[in-house]
């Protein structure tokens, strides 16, 4: 079966490239309340990772290889150097394009993004039933639309309306998918942290984190301080692109703007 990627562009062809890559188990679909804002400066570039969403399962999901594809797609739309963003684990991704196509990034912006598997906290118990055998793949078959927004609630700071297409894209994505994700994931920061891994980056670097993430501990973004510029959103959880969208952006944009 030919590897397919789902691509959503937005925004004039002409304008600098901005690419948007998700975090496990999400979609291209996740950053959807930002793109109007961002569209009006950047060709925005919104990819599902193999396996997630509309895109096919990959032969790997090891972080380096997702980063190869997200490389390769760079290649054939022929854009140039990109301000690459990632949200959560899309900011593994996004570092590990930098380390192999540095001519492909302009900049990085981690949102939300751990910085070593030491910093991850206790998960909400509907995260840990949806992802621990046996009833895991159970209860990820038969998930509703209401346990779906359940889930990404639990990782939120406070109670946000989660947008329906966003529950209708993670349908998408297999609980094959989302458990190789989490697994490699791991292991790619297991083998050197995120923030060692930038050091060795002539890339500028934003770093934006909820005050009140309760997947991460906050206070690991600290951990960036020798590499990149970091900004903390009060009040917000894990999911500022859903929490706290319009300042997300804000800030998004600024950087960008910054690197042109």
């Amino acid at each position: 079966m030919n590897e397919y990627l789902h691509v959503v562009h937005d925004g004039p062809a002409e304008a600098p490239p901005l690419l948007l890559i998700h975090g496990s188990g999400a979609t291209g679909g996740s950053w959807s309340e930002l793109v109007p804002a961002l569209a009006g400066h950047h060709h925005v570039i919104r990819v599902d990772l193999p396996g997630c969403g509309r895109s096919t399962p990959p032969p790997s999901f090891a972080v380096p290889a997702q980063a190869r594809r997200v490389a390769r797609l760079l290649d054939e739309l022929g854009t140039g150097p990109a301000v690459v963003a990632g949200h959560s684990s899309g900011g593994y991704v996004a570092t590990a394009l930098a380390e192999q196509r540095p001519d492909l990034v302009s900049s990085l912006a981690l949102i939300s993004t751990g910085p070593r598997m030491s910093a991850l906290l206790p998960q909400p118990l509907i995260l840990r039933l949806l992802l621990a055998p046996p009833f895991g793949p159970l209860l990820w078959r038969s998930r509703s639309d209401a346990m779906i927004r359940r889930g990404i609630g639990a990782t939120m700071a406070r109670a946000v309306d989660v947008p329906d297409d966003l529950v209708t894209e993670l349908r998408g994505t297999t609980y094959r998918a989302f458990r190789q994700v989490l697994r490699h994931n791991g292991a790619y920061v297991t083998e050197r942290s995120v923030p060692e891994r930038l050091a060795t980056l002539d890339v500028p670097v934003l770093v934006v984190f909820g005050a009140a993430d309760p997947r991460w501990d906050p206070a690991s973004a600290h951990d960036y301080e020798a590499v990149a510029r970091i900004e903390f959103l009060p009040g917000v959880g894990h999911v500022p692109l859903v929490e706290e969208p319009a300042k997300t952006g804000e800030l998004l944009l600024a950087f960008a703007a910054t690197r042109l």
